[in-house]
């Protein structure tokens, strides 16, 4: 807990003039007893002073203290256990608050304040700030934070995750808007550009090495644990926080991101210097930019790019939404090309389909030509299957069926009310009624019914009973074979 200035006097001031003990400094200024031992023991007096007379631990101490020069860092916990097992009888949080009082503090560390030429470095972090709901999806908001060592010069972007992709776009976005690159860039091990490391001997990530060669800059890990390497863009992220983030209203990503660069611009330029007060960040930063490397022609391609293996339905699964493509490109290797914005499909080096990138979940986002190309690639299998149905059960429908298409007839509705006369009506029948509408030049299937009608009008049959069958059972193909052998069975019997 950290107290003012003056609360530290009055707590110096009532211990040596009034001699008030620490209870009773702690009981009226309202704060924790150990806040009285600390700014006491900061001020010169022994913690022996402080206290208890006697204590049930005094015996163990001498014990205690040997075990915490060893290791320091031993939990309480562990020391309770040891001292218990030689006779302790104190209760755990008594024992832990001596404990404190007992264990030896770490020496402070100093630090060398140090200073950049301009252009030459830039820090760079990602700031977790909440999620943003997106639909159904849940995702992370983090802020891209990059600082100019020397100007303190901020840029800001916010992202959905902090994935490479991202981590490159927020370079390249940064070196955009200050139209340079810095000649060193510090950053923390993360995975994005650390791979493995073991003291000073480092794996990049071959993505960042490529990305690092082609701006000219040397990507520079910090020491592990060691934030303060970088303090600059970890104050930078603090001061968005503060002075940005904080009741900040906004509706989507983009207009966050627009705000964000109006503060950068803004506000965040013109706040003084922390090397020189007297000028502002956006006069430094001037100089900055003077000594910044010049961009390259080209930018680095930020995409990203992943191999996706697709099922039985014509659609790609990726960051939890389904994508569609093309019926024929089904059980294949795609390869899936990703932006900020957009989305587009590959097989080898074929594009088949392009997307607007959802950040929603459990989406399927269609293009309406895949779509309607598989219902006529549906709707022809069908066909193409009753006919197959027609041509096996009626010879003469396949020469009906020429003539039709030659007439310009739609054929899926002639083969379709053809199937339904054939769960009426005797297939001899049909082929006989075919038979007459080609010989008179009529090759409907109307002709075909009414032919049908009269015949049985004429030899006064009864109305044929329709027969409901399933689909499956309709599909089945019964070829007839020669009845030769069953005359051969019949003259053996006799």
């Amino acid at each position: 807990m950290t107290i003012s200035a003056e609360l530290e006097a009055k707590i110096l001031r009532h211990f040596y003039v009034e001699k008030w003990r620490t209870g009773t400094i702690a009981r009226q200024f309202n704060i924790h007893h150990s806040v009285v031992r600390r700014v006491l023991s900061q001020n010169g007096v022994l913690k022996a002073s402080l206290m208890p007379k006697k204590s049930i631990l005094d015996p163990y101490l001498p014990f205690v203290n040997e075990i915490l020069t060893k290791y320091p860092t031993l939990t309480a916990s562990r020391l309770y256990a040891m001292v218990k097992e030689r006779g302790y009888k104190g209760g755990m949080d008594h024992f832990r608050h001596q404990i404190m009082l007992q264990r030896p503090r770490p020496a402070a560390e100093a630090y060398l304040r140090l200073r950049t030429l301009p252009g030459e470095q830039a820090q760079v972090d990602w700031g977790h700030f909440g999620y943003i709901l997106i639909g159904k999806a849940k995702r992370p908001l983090m802020a891209f934070v990059m600082t100019l060592s020397y100007s303190r010069k901020i840029f800001l972007k916010f992202y959905l995750n902090q994935q490479i992709s991202n981590f490159l776009r927020g370079h390249e976005a940064a070196f955009e808007a200050w139209q340079g690159v810095p000649r060193v860039i510090l950053c923390d091990n993360l995975k994005a550009a650390v791979l493995e490391r073991e003291g000073n001997a480092i794996r990049f990530h071959s993505t960042i090495l490529a990305f690092s060669a082609h701006y000219r800059f040397e990507m520079r890990p910090v020491a592990v644990a060691r934030g303060n390497e970088k303090g600059r863009v970890e104050r930078s992220i603090r001061y968005i926080r503060d002075n940005f983030f904080a009741a900040r209203e906004w509706k989507n990503l983009d207009d966050l991101n627009t705000q964000a660069k109006q503060w950068c611009e803004g506000q965040a330029a013109d706040r003084p210097c922390p090397e020189d007060r007297s000028f502002s960040v956006r006069k430094v930063f001037e100089e900055d930019q003077k000594s910044l490397l010049a961009l390259p022609d080209n930018p680095f391609p930020t995409e990203e790019r992943i191999e996706i293996k697709v099922g039985k339905t014509p659609y790609v699964r990726f960051d939890l939404n389904d994508y569609s493509i093309p019926h024929n490109n089904v059980r294949r290797i795609l390869t899936v090309f990703a932006t900020f914005d957009s989305l587009r499909i590959l097989d080898g080096t074929a594009v088949i389909a392009e997307h607007k990138r959802c950040y929603d979940r459990e989406q399927q986002v269609e293009n309406i030509d895949h779509i309607k190309d598989l219902e006529n690639h549906k709707r022809e299998s069908r066909l193409h299957r009753g006919q197959n149905r027609l041509m096996n059960a009626i010879p003469q429908s396949k020469e009906f069926l020429i003539k039709a298409a030659e007439r310009g007839y739609n054929l899926g509705a002639i083969v379709y009310s053809l199937l339904k006369m054939l769960d009426r009506y005797n297939a001899v029948e049909i082929g006989l009624a075919m038979e007459e509408a080609l010989r008179q030049g009529s090759p409907h299937h109307n002709s075909v019914l009414l032919y049908l009608e009269k015949r049985r009008e004429t030899q006064k049959l009864k109305p044929p009973i329709p027969i409901f069958l399933p689909d499956k059972v309709k599909n089945i193909v019964v070829r007839t074979h020669s009845l030769e052998k069953y005359d051969q069975l019949q003259t053996m019997e006799e």
